[in-house]
């Protein structure tokens, strides 16, 4: 197993999905990854901000979908540590990024902030206070990766590096065609690797960050999807040197990953 209390600037540290239908949405992830369900009442018009837990452990949040998103699909949002968000977030408009929402306190659990890098993808900000974020990771049911997937790189690579220290490399893919798109691995501001960027597999795909849950087997879970009202958006396939992954929508139509890693990976 592996839990986490702190994480190092520019790592992912917390999942949210905004959803249409909150507690439609958590059950199907509680059925599907084997989380248990923790609701948290957030205001008196019985609004509650829902917590998947695996052994008592921190894995994501659901929370209803925010007002005026209108007809928007349910979506997932992904968090970033920083050590000081005020600071980080006066660097963004310069490094060509947008602040959507500027930095505030989240009670006494830590500050926040959404930005939007220079190409439009979407990413908040998390500094702890009393709560790091995800509790437990890189295990069956739980985060395993994220990836940045923008169709300009060169734009959007620099801005990170700018706003929280986050440093690329591009990594040669096992058994890749000489003509395969460039894929690059993050690096946290500590140097250990946490996420990766490429350019989106499809077009029309709008510049966002994404999420793989880990699973003991992605053909099992893609039946699982379909089973309890989901979709499949890419079968199964392996990724040599890494792993089996697919890639589903929720009921609600939240797009979500999730691999099947080799034991070396």
């Amino acid at each position: 197993m592996s839990r986490f209390d702190s994480y190092v600037q520019g790592t992912p540290n917390w999942l949210e999905l905004n959803s249409t239908d909150q507690r439609a949405s958590a059950r199907f992830y509680a059925d599907l990854l084997g989380w248990e369900l923790e609701e948290n009442p957030i205001d008196e018009q019985d609004g509650v901000y829902i917590i998947g837990r695996i052994e008592g452990d921190a894995v994501a949040a659901v929370a209803a979908m925010m007002p005026g998103m209108g007809d928007h699909p349910s979506f997932w949002t992904v968090y970033l540590a920083v050590d000081d968000i005020d600071a980080a977030a006066a660097k963004v408009e310069a490094a060509g990024g947008t602040v959507e929402v500027a930095p505030f306190d989240v009670m006494d659990e830590g500050r926040m902030a959404a930005v939007a890098d220079p190409t439009g993808a979407r990413v908040n900000l998390w500094q702890a206070k009393t709560n790091p974020g995800i509790g437990r990771a890189n295990e069956n049911g739980t985060l395993v990766w994220n990836e940045l997937v923008t169709p300009d790189l060169e734009r959007a690579l620099p801005f990170y590096e700018t706003v929280l220290g986050i440093t690329a490399k591009k990594m040669e893919m096992e058994g890749a065609p000489a003509d395969a798109p460039p894929y690059f691995v993050l690096a946290n501001a500590g140097g250990a690797d946490c996420a990766g960027a490429c350019p989106p597999p499809m077009e029309g795909l709008p510049p966002h960050w994404n999420l793989y849950f880990q699973v003991a087997d992605a053909d099992d879970v893609a039946a699982s999807v379909e089973e309890l009202g989901g979709s499949v958006m890419a079968a199964p396939f392996d990724i040599p040197g890494v792993g089996r992954i697919g890639v589903f929508t929720d009921p609600q139509g939240a797009v979500f990953n999730v691999m099947a890693p080799l034991p070396a990976a």
